[in-house]
Protein backbone atom coordinates (compact mmCIF):
# COMPACT_ATOMS: atom_id res chain seq x y z
CA UNK A 1 0.00 0.00 0.00
CA UNK A 2 1.01 3.39 -0.62
CA UNK A 3 1.03 5.75 2.37
CA UNK A 4 -1.94 7.92 0.98
CA UNK A 5 -4.19 4.78 1.38
CA UNK A 6 -4.03 4.65 5.02
CA UNK A 7 -4.20 1.10 5.46
CA UNK A 8 -0.44 0.20 6.38
CA UNK A 9 1.21 2.73 8.43
CA UNK A 10 2.74 1.41 11.62
CA UNK A 11 1.59 2.92 14.75
CA UNK A 12 4.88 4.83 15.75
CA UNK A 13 5.70 5.35 19.45
CA UNK A 14 6.96 9.25 18.27
CA UNK A 15 4.70 12.03 18.89
CA UNK A 16 4.41 15.38 18.13
CA UNK A 17 2.85 17.76 20.80
CA UNK A 18 0.98 20.91 20.54
CA UNK A 19 -1.12 23.07 22.92
CA UNK A 20 -4.97 23.70 22.81
CA UNK A 21 -6.72 25.95 24.70
CA UNK A 22 -9.02 24.21 27.56
CA UNK A 23 -12.30 25.48 28.81
CA UNK A 24 -10.48 26.89 32.06
CA UNK A 25 -7.12 28.83 32.31
CA UNK A 26 -4.97 25.88 31.94
CA UNK A 27 -3.52 24.83 28.60
CA UNK A 28 -3.89 21.39 28.32
CA UNK A 29 -1.57 19.26 25.64
CA UNK A 30 -3.04 17.00 23.03
CA UNK A 31 -0.83 14.11 21.13
CA UNK A 32 -1.13 12.98 17.74
CA UNK A 33 0.66 10.31 15.99
CA UNK A 34 3.39 11.58 14.05
CA UNK A 35 2.30 9.48 10.82
CA UNK A 36 -1.05 11.27 11.48
CA UNK A 37 0.82 14.86 11.11
CA UNK A 38 3.07 14.14 8.73
CA UNK A 39 1.68 11.30 5.76
CA UNK A 40 0.20 12.68 2.32
CA UNK A 41 -3.62 12.14 3.28
CA UNK A 42 -6.47 11.50 1.04
CA UNK A 43 -9.05 14.17 1.70
CA UNK A 44 -11.85 13.21 4.67
CA UNK A 45 -15.40 13.60 2.89
CA UNK A 46 -17.57 11.58 5.42
CA UNK A 47 -17.24 10.09 8.75
CA UNK A 48 -18.71 6.33 10.01
CA UNK A 49 -18.90 6.13 13.40
CA UNK A 50 -19.54 2.66 15.42
CA UNK A 51 -21.25 3.04 18.49
CA UNK A 52 -21.16 1.38 21.69
CA UNK A 53 -17.57 1.64 23.16
CA UNK A 54 -16.70 4.41 20.67
CA UNK A 55 -19.78 7.21 21.11
CA UNK A 56 -21.30 5.65 24.57
CA UNK A 57 -19.59 4.62 27.24
CA UNK A 58 -22.33 1.08 27.19
CA UNK A 59 -19.61 -1.61 26.50
CA UNK A 60 -19.13 -1.86 30.61
CA UNK A 61 -23.07 -1.38 30.90
CA UNK A 62 -23.71 -4.53 28.42
CA UNK A 63 -20.90 -6.27 29.99
CA UNK A 64 -22.42 -6.07 33.46
CA UNK A 65 -26.01 -6.88 32.28
CA UNK A 66 -24.37 -9.88 30.57
CA UNK A 67 -22.81 -11.63 33.53
CA UNK A 68 -25.56 -10.70 35.92
CA UNK A 69 -27.91 -12.16 33.47
CA UNK A 70 -25.57 -15.50 33.50
CA UNK A 71 -25.97 -15.36 37.67
CA UNK A 72 -30.04 -15.18 37.40
CA UNK A 73 -30.11 -18.52 35.28
CA UNK A 74 -27.80 -19.94 37.07
CA UNK A 75 -24.61 -19.87 35.21
CA UNK A 76 -21.51 -18.24 36.07
CA UNK A 77 -20.52 -16.82 33.08
CA UNK A 78 -16.60 -14.92 33.69
CA UNK A 79 -16.24 -11.27 32.53
CA UNK A 80 -13.41 -12.67 30.15
CA UNK A 81 -15.98 -14.92 27.92
CA UNK A 82 -18.67 -11.76 27.71
CA UNK A 83 -15.47 -9.36 27.03
CA UNK A 84 -14.77 -11.69 23.83
CA UNK A 85 -18.57 -10.91 22.06
CA UNK A 86 -17.77 -6.94 22.38
CA UNK A 87 -18.26 -6.21 18.66
CA UNK A 88 -19.77 -9.23 17.86
CA UNK A 89 -23.34 -9.18 16.17
CA UNK A 90 -26.22 -11.06 17.16
CA UNK A 91 -25.56 -14.56 15.58
CA UNK A 92 -21.79 -14.39 16.44
CA UNK A 93 -22.65 -13.87 20.11
CA UNK A 94 -24.68 -16.83 19.85
CA UNK A 95 -22.71 -18.93 18.35
CA UNK A 96 -19.74 -18.27 21.16
CA UNK A 97 -22.24 -18.95 23.79
CA UNK A 98 -23.09 -22.45 21.62
CA UNK A 99 -19.67 -23.34 21.84
CA UNK A 100 -18.86 -22.55 25.34
CA UNK A 101 -21.99 -23.71 27.17
CA UNK A 102 -23.30 -26.13 24.82
CA UNK A 103 -26.93 -26.92 23.26
CA UNK A 104 -29.00 -27.01 26.59
CA UNK A 105 -27.93 -23.33 28.12
CA UNK A 106 -31.33 -21.45 27.86
CA UNK A 107 -29.72 -18.79 24.65
CA UNK A 108 -33.10 -16.94 24.10
CA UNK A 109 -34.18 -16.36 27.83
CA UNK A 110 -30.38 -15.73 28.73
CA UNK A 111 -30.19 -12.87 25.79
CA UNK A 112 -33.61 -11.53 26.77
CA UNK A 113 -32.99 -11.06 30.42
CA UNK A 114 -29.46 -9.02 29.12
CA UNK A 115 -31.42 -7.00 27.58
CA UNK A 116 -33.54 -6.02 30.10
CA UNK A 117 -30.87 -5.34 32.64
CA UNK A 118 -29.07 -2.89 30.55
CA UNK A 119 -32.46 -1.37 29.65
CA UNK A 120 -32.80 -0.87 33.56
CA UNK A 121 -28.93 0.10 33.75
CA UNK A 122 -29.30 2.69 31.00
CA UNK A 123 -32.05 4.10 32.10
CA UNK A 124 -31.14 4.84 35.79
CA UNK A 125 -29.32 6.87 33.96
CA UNK A 126 -25.53 4.43 34.18
CA UNK A 127 -25.14 5.86 29.95
CA UNK A 128 -22.64 8.59 29.68
CA UNK A 129 -21.20 9.91 26.47
CA UNK A 130 -17.69 9.19 25.78
CA UNK A 131 -14.64 11.80 25.90
CA UNK A 132 -14.45 14.20 23.32
CA UNK A 133 -17.58 13.09 21.25
CA UNK A 134 -19.37 16.49 21.12
CA UNK A 135 -16.27 18.49 19.96
CA UNK A 136 -15.63 16.24 18.03
CA UNK A 137 -19.88 16.22 16.10
CA UNK A 138 -19.35 20.24 16.00
CA UNK A 139 -16.12 20.35 14.20
CA UNK A 140 -18.04 17.97 11.69
CA UNK A 141 -21.04 20.35 11.65
CA UNK A 142 -18.45 23.45 11.11
CA UNK A 143 -17.17 21.76 7.79
CA UNK A 144 -20.46 20.33 7.06
CA UNK A 145 -19.18 16.87 7.09
CA UNK A 146 -21.70 14.33 6.97
CA UNK A 147 -21.68 11.06 9.27
CA UNK A 148 -23.25 7.92 10.15
CA UNK A 149 -23.34 5.27 12.17
CA UNK A 150 -22.38 1.56 11.80
CA UNK A 151 -23.23 -0.34 15.00
CA UNK A 152 -23.79 -4.25 15.87
CA UNK A 153 -26.79 -3.16 18.53
CA UNK A 154 -30.76 -3.46 17.42
CA UNK A 155 -32.18 -0.82 15.39
CA UNK A 156 -34.67 -0.24 18.64
CA UNK A 157 -31.13 0.16 21.15
CA UNK A 158 -29.42 2.11 18.81
CA UNK A 159 -32.25 4.64 18.94
CA UNK A 160 -33.24 4.58 22.37
CA UNK A 161 -29.84 5.42 23.34
CA UNK A 162 -28.57 8.06 21.17
CA UNK A 163 -32.10 9.35 21.91
CA UNK A 164 -31.03 9.52 25.82
CA UNK A 165 -27.73 10.89 25.38
CA UNK A 166 -29.20 13.34 22.73
CA UNK A 167 -27.47 12.37 19.73
CA UNK A 168 -30.46 11.31 17.78
CA UNK A 169 -29.97 14.70 15.71
CA UNK A 170 -26.71 14.78 15.15
CA UNK A 171 -25.99 11.98 12.24
CA UNK A 172 -26.96 11.93 8.90
CA UNK A 173 -27.98 7.72 8.91
CA UNK A 174 -27.63 4.80 11.04
CA UNK A 175 -26.84 1.41 9.91
CA UNK A 176 -28.10 -1.30 12.82
CA UNK A 177 -27.56 -5.05 12.90
CA UNK A 178 -31.33 -4.84 11.65
CA UNK A 179 -30.29 -2.68 8.42
CA UNK A 180 -27.33 -5.46 6.65
CA UNK A 181 -27.62 -9.08 6.15
CA UNK A 182 -23.67 -9.54 7.21
CA UNK A 183 -22.49 -7.72 10.65
CA UNK A 184 -18.88 -6.94 11.92
CA UNK A 185 -16.48 -7.47 10.52
CA UNK A 186 -18.24 -8.05 7.52
CA UNK A 187 -17.78 -4.83 5.45
CA UNK A 188 -21.42 -4.39 4.84
CA UNK A 189 -22.41 -2.54 7.52
CA UNK A 190 -19.53 0.19 6.64
CA UNK A 191 -19.99 0.16 3.06
CA UNK A 192 -23.82 0.58 2.93
CA UNK A 193 -23.08 3.55 5.78
CA UNK A 194 -20.65 5.30 3.42
CA UNK A 195 -23.66 4.80 0.94
CA UNK A 196 -25.88 6.71 2.87
CA UNK A 197 -24.32 9.71 3.58
CA UNK A 198 -23.60 9.65 -0.21
CA UNK A 199 -19.00 9.24 0.42
CA UNK A 200 -17.00 6.74 -1.21
CA UNK A 201 -15.59 4.84 0.95
CA UNK A 202 -11.60 5.67 0.47
CA UNK A 203 -12.85 9.16 1.04
CA UNK A 204 -14.85 8.58 4.53
CA UNK A 205 -12.48 7.72 8.02
CA UNK A 206 -14.28 5.30 9.98
CA UNK A 207 -13.70 5.60 14.20
CA UNK A 208 -13.99 2.07 16.33
CA UNK A 209 -13.14 0.44 19.41
CA UNK A 210 -13.20 -2.88 18.75
CA UNK A 211 -11.64 -5.94 16.98
CA UNK A 212 -14.20 -6.62 14.43
CA UNK A 213 -15.22 -3.12 13.74
CA UNK A 214 -11.39 -2.39 12.74
CA UNK A 215 -11.68 -5.19 10.63
CA UNK A 216 -14.98 -4.63 9.02
CA UNK A 217 -13.81 -0.86 8.12
CA UNK A 218 -10.47 -1.91 6.92
CA UNK A 219 -12.36 -4.76 4.23
CA UNK A 220 -14.40 -1.87 3.19
CA UNK A 221 -11.66 0.19 2.03
CA UNK A 222 -12.18 2.75 4.62
CA UNK A 223 -9.38 3.96 6.50
CA UNK A 224 -9.88 3.73 10.19
CA UNK A 225 -8.80 5.55 13.55
CA UNK A 226 -9.13 3.13 16.50
CA UNK A 227 -9.94 4.46 20.04
CA UNK A 228 -9.63 1.66 22.37
CA UNK A 229 -12.80 0.71 25.00
CA UNK A 230 -12.59 -2.31 27.16
CA UNK A 231 -9.97 -4.36 24.66
CA UNK A 232 -6.62 -4.31 23.32
CA UNK A 233 -5.99 -3.87 19.97
CA UNK A 234 -4.64 -7.38 18.75
CA UNK A 235 -1.59 -7.60 15.93
CA UNK A 236 -3.61 -7.72 12.90
CA UNK A 237 -5.53 -4.02 14.20
CA UNK A 238 -2.09 -2.44 14.56
CA UNK A 239 -1.13 -3.45 11.17
CA UNK A 240 -5.00 -2.53 9.74
CA UNK A 241 -5.15 1.09 11.72
CA UNK A 242 -4.13 4.48 10.36
CA UNK A 243 -3.56 5.17 14.19
CA UNK A 244 -4.34 3.98 17.66
CA UNK A 245 -5.22 6.89 19.95
CA UNK A 246 -6.38 7.26 23.49
CA UNK A 247 -9.78 9.05 22.75
CA UNK A 248 -12.11 11.35 20.42
CA UNK A 249 -9.56 14.53 21.03
CA UNK A 250 -7.02 13.41 19.27
CA UNK A 251 -9.34 12.71 16.67
CA UNK A 252 -11.11 16.23 16.88
CA UNK A 253 -7.17 18.17 16.35
CA UNK A 254 -6.41 15.29 13.40
CA UNK A 255 -9.54 16.04 11.68
CA UNK A 256 -9.17 19.72 12.01
CA UNK A 257 -6.01 19.81 10.49
CA UNK A 258 -7.22 17.72 7.50
CA UNK A 259 -10.36 19.75 6.92
CA UNK A 260 -8.83 23.16 7.46
CA UNK A 261 -6.10 22.23 4.52
CA UNK A 262 -8.44 20.70 2.13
Amino acid sequence: MTPSSGFSFPVLLLYIRFKTKNTGSKMTEQIIPAHLRSATALPVHGVVFDMDGLLLDSETLAMDALVDAGKDLGYDIPMSFCRSMIGVPADGCRKLVHEAYGVAFPMEDFFARQEVLLREYVDNGRLVLKTGVLPLLDLLDEFRIPRAIATSSSRYRTDHHLELVGLDKRFDATVTRDDVSAGKPNPEPYLKAAEKIGVEPKYCLALEDSHSGARAAHAAGIRVIVVPDLLQPADDIHEKALAIVDDLTVVRAYLKTILKAA
